[in-house]
C-alpha cells in the first residue's frame, strides 16, 4: 500500500488554546520560560546539579525511599523497560481498556507469556480475580494500569498491592502515566516495585520525560537476570546516577530545567494538597456529568484526573469538541477509539482548578445547548 504524507509547514501562527485533555495539559509560563537557558554540556557539573535536584525533589514529593529514574522518553519506555527487567517468562496483566491492553501487547511483543484478566471497557479490575490468578500459577510480575485513560477508570492498585505483599517473588508494576502527581498513592505501603509516569500529565510539565521509581527488590531482581533493557535498565541508570549524578545517555536538558521549576511548585503545594485539589476537580466534573449525561466508568472507580462522560444525550461529540475549540479556545477530548462518539473525556489534572474546569463545562453547555 502506498502512503503519501504531504508537508504541512509549521508557521507558529496559531491561536492559543487552553488544554483540558487527558494530557498534555497546561504548563505554567515560568516553567516554559525555564527551558530558555543557554545550553550546557550534559557531563558538566551544572548537569549534576540539575539532575540530582530533580531526582531528589521527586523522591521528596512522592514520599518514597525508592530510587528514581528520569529519562528522556515517553512513559511508554517504562512499559518495555519494566517488562525486560523483571519478567523472565510469565506476566499477569488485567485489561480493561486501551492502555492496559497495550501494556499486555508490549509484553507479548517482547516475547513474554501474558495471562490477561479481561474486563469490559468501563469496568474496574477486581482484586479478587488477581488473587485467584496468583494462586494458580507462578508470575514474574503483575502489571496494572492505575488510571485507564481511555475509560476514566481508576483501578484499586492499593488493594491489589496488598495481595502482592503475599507473593514477594512476583513484582508489582504500576502504570500511573495519567495519574501520578494528581492522585496520591503510598508506593512502599502498597508493595509497588515500579511505578511510572509521563511529565505531560498530572505533573503539568512539557512532554518528553518519563519518571519511574524502583524498589530495592526490583533492582536486585534485574541483577540476577542475564538480559535487561539497555536504555531503561535499572542497574545502568541507577549505578550511573550513584557514580556521576547524571543520566547514562544525553538527556533533554531544557525539559529537565522545566522539570526543576515545576517540581519546586509541586513541593510547595505538597503531595496531599495536590491530591485534594484534584479530588475537588474530579467531584465537580462528575456532578456536572451526572446532571447532564452520565459517567462511563463503573461506579466507585472513577478517575481523579480524567472524567470519561457517557454520551447519553446523543450529542455529536466530534462537532461539540470542534465548536468549543473554535468558539472558546478550549480543547477537550472525544472518547477513545471505538467509544469515540459514545463518550467524551475531560482532563482535570496538573494546574487546573475547579474554577477553570467550570469554564469548560459552561462552554460545553452553551455549544451543546444543554
Amino acid at each position: 500500500m502506498k502512503h503519501v504524507t504531504e508537508k504541512r509547514e509549521y508557521t507558529g501562527d496559531y491561536p492559543e488554546k487552553r488544554l483540558y485533555l487527558p494530557g498534555p495539559t497546561e504548563v505554567r509560563e515560568d516553567v516554559i520560560e525555564a527551558m530558555c537557558e543557554p545550553m550546557f554540556g550534559h557531563r558538566m557539573d551544572r548537569m549534576t546539579d540539575l539532575y540530582t535536584t530533580i531526582v531528589e525533589d521527586t523522591r521528596e514529593f512522592l514520599g518514597t525511599d525508592q530510587d528514581v529514574i528520569i529519562l528522556s522518553a515517553s512513559g511508554t519506555a517504562f512499559w518495555e523497560a519494566t517488562t525486560l527487567n523483571l519478567v523472565d517468562e510469565r506476566m499477569l496483566v488485567p485489561t480493561s481498556g486501551a492502555f492496559s491492553e497495550r501494556q499486555a501487547n508490549v509484553a507479548e511483543r517482547l516475547g513474554k507469556d501474558v495471562d490477561r484478566l479481561e474486563y469490559d471497557w468501563g469496568e474496574a479490575v477486581d482484586p479478587g480475580d488477581v488473587e485467584r490468578a496468583l494462586e494458580t500459577g507462578e508470575y514474574d510480575a503483575v502489571g496494572v494500569v492505575m488510571n485507564e485513560t481511555s475509560t476514566g477508570v481508576r483501578n484499586p492498585v492499593e488493594e491489589i498491592g496488598e495481595i502482592l505483599g503475599e507473593y514477594p517473588d512476583t513484582y508489582f508494576v504500576v502504570d500511573a502515566i495519567s495519574s501520578l502527581g494528581g492522585d496520591y498513592v503510598d508506593i512502599e505501603g502498597h508493595n509497588v516495585d515500579a511505578i511510572f509516569t509521563s511529565t505531560q500529565k498530572a505533573f503539568a510539565m512539557p512532554p518528553g520525560l518519563a519518571v519511574c521509581t524502583v524498589s530495592e527488590a526490583a533492582y536486585d531482581r534485574e541483577l540476577e537476570r542475564e538480559s535487561a533493557s539497555w536504555y531503561g535498565g535499572f542497574q545502568r541508570c541507577l549505578d550511573y546516577y550513584d557514580r556521576k549524578g547524571q543520566t547514562h545517555s544525553t538527556p533533554a536538558i531544557p525539559l529537565m530545567l522545566a522539570y526543576r521549576k515545576q517540581m519546586k511548585h509541586m513541593l510547595e503545594e505538597g503531595h496531599r494538597a495536590r491530591d485534594e485539589r484534584h479530588r475537588e476537580m474530579a467531584e465537580y466534573t462528575r456532578e456536572w456529568a451526572r446532571e447532564h449525561f452520565d459517567l462511563y466508568p463503573e461506579t466507585g472507580y472513577e478517575s481523579q484526573t480524567v472524567t470519561c462522560v457517557e454520551n447519553t444525550r446523543g450529542i455529536d461529540v466530534a462537532e461539540t469538541v470542534e465548536r468549543v475549540s473554535a468558539e472558546y479556545d478550549f480543547v477537550f477530548s472525544s472518547g477513545y477509539g471505538a467509544i469515540g462518539e459514545e463518550s467524551f473525556r475531560i482532563g482535570h489534572m496538573g494546574e487546573h482548578t475547579v474554577e477553570s474546569i467550570r469554564e469548560l463545562t459552561d462552554a460545553i453547555e452553551d455549544v451543546a445547548d444543554l
